[in-house]
């Protein structure tokens, strides 16, 4: 699995976090995503996925 942020478009809702908080944080200053993990294990795979399918401005990449 390779994860891909796209800074950009991030708009620090913060979902990610809260679906998976093992592999996704924000940064303090302006709440931007943060990849804590980019290679996470596969108990994280279906964390990842929901991650981003549930951002709002579609700034997660998955690539299986």
């Amino acid at each position: 699995m390779k994860i891909s942020l796209d800074l950009d478009k991030c708009c620090a809702a913060g979902q990610c976090v809260l679906v998976a908080p093992e592999v996704f944080d924000q940064r303090d200053e302006d709440g931007l995503v943060v990849l804590l993990d980019a290679d996470p294990p596969k108990e994280q795979y279906e964390n990842v996925r929901q991650a981003a399918a549930v951002c709002p401005a579609a700034a997660i990449e998955v690539q299986e």
